[in-house]
Formats: C-alpha cells, structure tokens, sequence
C-alpha cells in the first residue's frame, strides 16, 4: 500500500497506465521535471518487486528494457487515476474549504 500511495509510485503507475510498455529513458523523460533518475529506478525497482510493474529485458546490445503494468498493477493504477481526476474536479470545493478554514 505504502509503494503505491507513494508521490513517485503514483506517478511512474499514472504514466504506465497510459498503455503498452515504457522504456526507461521514455520514463525518465516524462517525468523528468518530477522526479530523479536514481528516485524513478527506486521507484520502478519497488513496484517490480511489489508484482505491480513487470520488467522486461530484450537480450539484445544494447540492453533495451521496458516497463509495463502487470494485471495487479492495471487494477491499481485504475483506481489511482480514479482518484486524481476526483481530486483534480473537487480541487476548487477544497481550496475553499482552506479559505474558510483559515479565515477563522
């Protein structure tokens, strides 16, 4: 629960919910403004580890590595994506909410 409920596990499983499989370096630039190369591999390594991303490397030289969703993975990104547009649409409802708050 602690993985994916994470700022960066949230993240990487929002981009990997967009379908299909990542490479890193496509990751890495997605979410380059958001977090470090060194938090995204952490991060990745984590939810691999957790059965949510499945990594997958082709035996080819270069390595070419890609990251995808397994099926538990699926069924938590839904229902995190879920949840961010809920935040995102009650955002103004909850801004405010603060105002009020702290008005008082």
């Amino acid at each position: 629960m602690e993985h994916i409920t994470s700022k960066w596990g949230v993240l990487v499983l929002q981009v990997l919910s967009d379908g299909g499989s990542w490479r890193f370096s496509a990751l890495r630039r997605e979410l380059a403004d958001v977090v470090s190369e060194k938090m995204l591999t952490q991060t990745l390594r984590t939810l691999e580890r957790d059965g949510f991303v499945l990594r997958d490397v082709k035996p080819i030289i270069p390595p070419h590595v890609e990251y995808a969703l397994t099926p538990l993975g699926k069924g938590a990104a839904r229902h995190l994506v879920a949840l961010a547009h809920w935040i995102e649409a009650n955002q103004p409802e909850v801004s405010q909410a603060q105002r009020r708050y702290d008005a008082s």
